[in-house]
């Protein structure tokens, strides 16, 4: 033998002499098919080989192998395969002599690692596309789908998922791998402790290992339709933000096996991230909730025919994705019908969600001033007084109008405070000012307004806006303000038509100058005595159309 060693696939007359030292298996076979060497190594690997003895006889499988020659090469394929448990891959060495080395390589370490590898990137990327598909709703509901669906398709036969008991109902979400439908809902009651680690998850607690679970004492309404034999059970704990958002129930079919141990461990990192995903929707939830109660409060009243005066009001936000701002309007009712109504409009400085708070907050001291509304001043001082005691205190502008119903006529007393005077419609077209002025609510030590009466004819409003109107900026050349001169011109095209005919047609002309511009919050508020005749639905209640 020389002292060269073959290269792979290139034939050569010798085999290496130090390849008996070699650490891979090694098996030479003549061309007639019978072993001539084998080192030290194949004989761990091969322990049946035997020199001068035919291959197919004490290696079956190899024969099979080396029989097979390739038509370009005429040197037999490498090839791999699990002999006798352990993962082998064979290359074939050609030599000129017609003999063939076949090198044995156990690579069973190395497959099991790389076995392992696809299996955790398979579960990472499982992970991920479940984390995609949780975080793509804040619907309670739709979450707990979402989760059912991906864990019986992915990680069992079927799943439930449960919510923590509501008045002793529990929600639960189940879904059957294989099954197309939507996951089904339902409230049950049950005693968790029917499950074992079920109440413990629903508190938050560890899950129980699954071998722990017998399958056979789990009670009925544990297997959704259409599974079967329940074979094998896992509980984890949905983990939520602070508070367990509820416990997911995996369950695998009778003759499927058991659950492993690392199917448990992914069992629960998804049960972590769609616990996180439940407990962000149903946050969501309450504050949504939340938020819809306290809008409600902050949000402008609708008005109507009041104490036999008719009232209207339009409110536009600074920002039209907003639902509330700085500028408000609120009309209470006289206790009585011949009593005294009282009007209010204002002006909180600021804008959007912070303005709206401090807006909800005059609003409820106003009201709670109403006894007061006999003596505008009074009135403004004590709210005045209030405003300045709140550390975080801001001005407001605001008018005030007392209206009482006289007859056909309506009275109507008009105090300012820092607000932008009202204007008189009268039923000749003519547009008067209302001669009213006072300081700022909140901003001094005292305030000083002066306060206007006027009658309404029938037909005549008396209109309250904001700056937010006269001061919008927009028209053909986008820098010009609306200004009260065209507010003026606007409202005598509104002589004779109802409150809300006036407020509607400022609004929209307001609106279409401004455009796509930025503008302040915008408020309107009308009061109109009405005509001897009075809007009716067509069904004969409500507003709809003018009778006699």
């Amino acid at each position: 033998m020389t002292e060269t060693g073959p290269t792979v696939g290139e034939p050569t007359t010798t085999v290496d002499a130090r390849w008996a030292d070699a650490p891979c298996a090694a098996v030479t076979v003549g061309a007639d098919g019978i072993v001539l060497e084998a080192n030290d190594a194949a004989y761990g690997v091969l322990p049946q080989v035997r020199t001068g003895e035919p291959l197919d006889r004490v290696v079956p499988w190899l024969a099979t192998a080396h029989a097979a020659t390739s038509e370009q090469t005429g040197t037999p394929s490498a090839f791999s395969d699990v002999i006798e448990g352990r993962a082998v891959e064979a290359q074939p060495v050609r030599h000129d002599d017609g003999s063939v080395t076949w090198w044995l390589i156990d690579v069973t370490d190395v497959r099991s690692i790389r076995d392992e590898l696809q299996l955790e990137q398979a579960r990472a990327a499982f992970l991920s596309e479940a984390s995609a598909a949780l975080l793509g709703s804040l619907n309670l509901s739709r979450c707990m789908e979402v989760t059912a669906e991906l864990a019986a398709g992915r990680l069992a036969d079927g799943a439930l998922v449960i919510t923590p008991a509501t008045r002793g109902q529990f929600q639960v979400v189940s879904a059957t791998s294989g099954d197309t439908g939507t996951p089904r809902s339902a409230l049950l009651r049950f005693d968790p402790d029917e499950v074992p680690g079920l109440a413990e998850a629903l508190r938050g607690f560890p899950p129980v290992p699954s071998r722990w679970i017998d399958p056979a004492t789990a009670p009925a309404w544990v297997a959704p339709d259409g599974l079967g034999e329940v074979g094998s059970i896992v509980v984890t704990p949905l983990p939520g933000h602070g508070i367990p958002a509820g416990a997911l129930v995996l369950l695998r079919r009778a003759g499927s096996g058991p659950f492993s141990e690392g199917e448990e461990v992914t069992a629960r990192e998804f049960a972590a991230r769609a616990g996180l995903a439940m407990s962000a929707a149903r946050m969501f939830a309450q504050q949504a909730s939340i938020t819809e109660t306290l809008m409600r409060e902050l949000l402008p009243p609708t008005l109507q025919h009041v104490s036999g005066v008719d009232f209207a009001g339009g409110y536009r936000p600074s920002q039209d994705h907003e639902r509330v701002g700085g500028d408000f309007y609120d009309v209470h009712a006289a206790a009585e019908e011949s009593g005294e109504t009282l009007a209010v409009l204002g002006d909180v400085c600021g804008k959007g969600l912070e303005a709206a708070v401090l807006t909800g907050k005059i609003r409820s001291a106003v009201h709670a001033l109403r006894p007061m509304s006999g003596d505008h001043l009074r009135l403004l001082r004590l709210l005045n007084d209030a405003l300045l005691s709140d550390d975080h205190a801001r001005f407001v502008t605001l008018v005030l109008a007392s209206v009482t119903r006289r007859g056909s006529d309506v009275d109507v007393r008009l105090t300012c405070a820092g607000h932008p005077p009202p204007l008189i419609i009268r039923a000749d077209g003519r547009v008067e000012e209302a001669a009213t002025l006072g300081t700022l609510v909140g901003a001094l030590p005292t305030v000083e307004a002066t306060t206007y009466e006027t009658r309404l004819a029938p037909g005549e409003t008396c209109l309250l806006y904001t700056d937010g109107i006269t001061e919008a900026q927009g028209g053909p050349l986008g820098r010009d303000q609306f200004g009260e001169d065209r507010l003026q011109r606007v409202a005598a095209e509104c002589t004779g038509l109802p409150a809300e005919a006036v407020v509607e047609r400022v609004q929209m002309l307001a609106s279409e100058w401004v455009g796509r511009n930025t503008h302040d919050d915008m408020a309107l508020l009308a009061i109109t005595a009405p005509r001897g005749s009075h809007l009716t639905a067509v069904g004969g209640h409500g507003r709809g159309r003018y009778t006699a």
